[in-house]
């Protein structure tokens, strides 16, 4: 087992054991089952409008090498730059490079889930760029030196004391402050930012192939003022983000934001379509759109698993997750936490490292259940395991011990061979530490059933 699966273990077990933790996650995220409840009340036929995203999302990625350059032709057309990354470390080349050419020194950032991927914030900072969050729950974690806890609320983990202490001990504000008041003190420090910097960054939530724009979705404003105060905007966007037209947004923005938070639309829906025009008044003078693979192809290439490149970044599946719910987001170790992160970061990531995430699941179907795009997680998660498997990244001991139980399993004579009471000898002694440590370990009866069986065909004969 690697260092990585042996610490998610350590963590985990921490983390389930967390009572102020689990009070924290089980209060925001039945709130937020509340308001996704009461969305989608809204929409007339669910089930068609998930069908219909995983119909256009699979047509998308089977034909990806078409839809790509045809956003990037119409989006140079109007002026935009767009580059192609391979990797986090040429993607943040390219996004130091604009920002040294232009002689910048400081940057705003919206949230954006694609720059925690390629650690932009760490990489900026070391080469002498201050770089800001701006969306008030990744502001409130660059300020705890915290990666987001979740996809879409970033600091789910806090409760309204724990950042009141923290705006008392970074600002000097009162501890009995408000939510209301906590806000307008990040609305008063962030406003000069937007106003002193020389570069924007956002992620998007969509790439829209026929127009060549991007589309963000955002709740507070901050991507709309990070993207048009600065002279230069760069929007960093992974290759799966990528719809064919502008008319698909009608079905995407309503999915998205019903199954994010429960809102019918998001507050602010904005479409950029490179810099700003000889007749605006408002803009960037420079747009860049950072389109970056960073192990996504290996997730193309796979083609049972394929449509975990469907995901839309909801965030649905982390709040039905019960594992999620009990072991929080950080305890992942990965940009995308959850049920879906645990498909995509064995392939983004390397399997030998990652393929214990695809065996955190109760595999009770929830995450598919809720997926807007119908992704068949639960289902990937398996296939995830089946690869690990054929790929023989897990141990001697496993491949060893699940040889014997198949064996052991396939053959009546086999099963029956051993009485009940060395059955359940083994069970105590052999999975003690494993399974039996937070649990009692279930009874075998002393008899098997087809022995019961003989007996009473026997005796009636």
């Amino acid at each position: 087992m690697g260092h990585i699966a042996e610490e998610f273990l350590v963590a985990s077990e921490d983390k389930a054991f967390d009572m102020s933790h689990r009070h924290i996650i089980n209060y925001n995220i039945a709130k937020y089952d509340t308001a996704v409840d009461r969305g989608l009340s809204r929409l007339i036929n669910l089930d068609n409008s998930k069908k219909k995203g995983h119909v256009i999302k699979w047509r998308v990625m089977e034909n990806l090498d078409k839809f790509l350059p045809e956003f990037e032709a119409n989006f140079q057309k109007r002026g935009g730059k767009v580059i192609w990354a391979n990797d986090a470390e040429e993607a943040n080349r390219e996004i130091l490079n604009i920002i040294q050419k232009a002689g910048a020194k400081t940057v705003v950032k919206s949230k954006s889930m694609v720059t925690e991927e390629i650690e932009l914030n760490e990489f900026l900072e070391h080469n002498g760029i201050e770089s800001l969050e701006t969306d008030l729950g990744e502001y409130i974690v660059q300020l705890l030196g915290q990666r987001p806890y979740h996809i879409v609320t970033p600091a789910m983990h806090l409760s309204k004391e724990d950042i009141a202490k923290l705006f008392n001990e970074k600002f000097g504000t009162p501890l009995d402050f408000t939510p209301e008041q906590l806000t307008a003190k990040a609305r008063e420090l962030l406003r000069d930012k937007y106003v002193q910097a020389d570069v924007g960054i956002t992620g998007a939530n969509f790439l829209l192939a026929d127009t060549g724009s991007i589309a963000i979705s955002e709740n507070e404003g901050n991507a709309r003022l990070s993207t048009s105060f600065p002279k230069i905007h760069i929007a960093v966007v992974g290759i799966e983000k990528i719809i064919p037209s502008i008319a698909d947004l009608d079905l995407f923005w309503p999915m998205l934001s019903t199954h994010g938070t429960g809102q019918n639309l998001t507050v602010y829906n904005t479409i950029l379509s490179g810099p700003r025009q000889g007749d605006e008044t408002d803009g960037p003078e420079e747009m860049y759109v950072v389109l970056l693979d960073n192990g996504r192809t290996n997730l193309l290439a796979q083609k049972d698993q394929r449509q975990g490149l469907y995901c839309i970044r909801c965030g649905a599946c982390l709040n039905a997750c019960p594992v999620y719910k009990n072991i929080g987001g950080h305890t992942y170790e990965t940009t995308y936490s959850g049920p879906i992160g645990s498909i995509i970061t064995p392939h983004t990531r390397g399997m030998e490292e990652f393929k214990h995430l695809s065996y955190a699941s109760s595999l009770c179907g929830k995450c598919s259940e809720v997926c807007p795009v119908k992704i068949d997680i639960h289902k990937m998660l398996l296939l995830n395991r089946r690869d690990s498997v054929k790929q023989h990244v897990v141990t001697k001991k496993e491949e060893w011990g699940w040889a014997l139980w198949k064996t052991g399993m396939l053959n009546r004579k086999w099963m029956d061979f051993f009485s009940g009471k060395t059955k359940n000898f083994f069970l105590k002694t052999l999975f003690r530490k494993t399974w039996g440590k937070l649990r009692e370990m279930p009874k075998v009866a002393d008899k098997s059933f087809s022995k019961m069986w003989a007996e009473k065909n026997q005796s009636e004969m």
